[in-house]
């Protein structure tokens, strides 16, 4: 009776050992990887985002994210989709921001939280060569205009066109709109001054810029407004702020662009 008593104790130590060490492995061990951020990018933005000729994304905006993903210890995981379906994803919880020249707006500051601004640009317009006759918003009236599907340059031209004076075509692919320009079938496009730029002398279109950028722009990252997302921005933040005091958002400006776009 005794032994069998030993027997039983011996057996319920071995168990009790047993259930530990399987708890015990089911614990998370010091070395943790790191929390992930998920980026929405539409990837048909070039130079910002695009697919590269291997077939992988590419651009200043991956290089900027890849950057302050280092800085601030998170993983970051990029998701593609058409440009007019990002804020979309973000209102739903599918991506943590969006990456793709977000342009904070007074709009747009309602709904989100923005980081610093990490690029200052313009809203420019971009006709046929050898049109000089649109150059402001006011020479668009009575025209067609190109812009992206959702973007700061449709709410811009809807905002000064209160008497619905200028027909406005939404396009989900920029370099389709420049080419409709180029052929006759629209009049103008609005988008970034610096991607006008690039996109007319990689294309070899017959296009040109339409007058002065019709309006300075401040770009960043939305965030759904949210305790999280304040404490993930103060970190952005910091690291943005120490990006441009020893040169990297410059060194990755120029590496695209050949000038600086991230200073104002």
């Amino acid at each position: 009776m005794q032994f069998k008593k030993r027997s039983l104790a011996l057996i319920s130590l071995a168990l009790l050992m047993l259930v530990i060490a399987v708890g015990c492995k089911s614990i998370p061990s010091s070395k943790v990887g790191n929390p992930t951020i998920t980026i929405g990018t539409s990837g048909g933005y070039p130079p910002f985002t695009f697919m590269n000729s291997e077939g992988k994304l590419d651009g200043f905006e991956i290089d900027v994210w890849n950057e302050i993903s280092k800085r601030i210890g998170y993983e970051v995981k990029f998701e593609t989709a058409e440009f007019s379906g990002l804020f979309g994803m973000l209102d739903t919880g599918k991506i943590n921001t969006i990456s793709n020249q977000i342009t904070i707006t007074e709009q747009r500051k309602e709904k989100y939280l923005f980081p610093t601004p990490y690029v200052f640009s313009g809203a420019q317009l971009v006709v046929k060569k050898g049109n000089e006759d649109i150059k402001s918003l006011e020479d668009l009236k009575g025209k067609k205009v190109g812009v992206s599907l959702g973007s700061n340059y449709e709410q811009l031209i809807k905002e000064y066109d209160v008497n619905n004076e200028i027909n406005v075509i939404t396009y989900e692919d920029f370099i389709g709109s420049l080419q409709d320009v180029a052929i006759g079938r629209i009049d103008a496009v609005m988008n970034d001054k610096l991607a006008g730029i690039i996109n007319i002398q990689k294309s070899g279109l017959d296009l040109q810029l339409g007058g002065d950028p019709v309006k300075s722009l401040e770009n960043s990252f939305p965030f759904v407004k949210n305790d999280d997302n304040k404490a993930l921005i103060e970190k952005i933040d910091k690291a943005i702020l120490e990006m441009r005091q020893d040169g990297t958002l410059e060194k990755i400006s120029n590496k695209w662009f050949n000038t600086d776009i991230t200073s104002k």
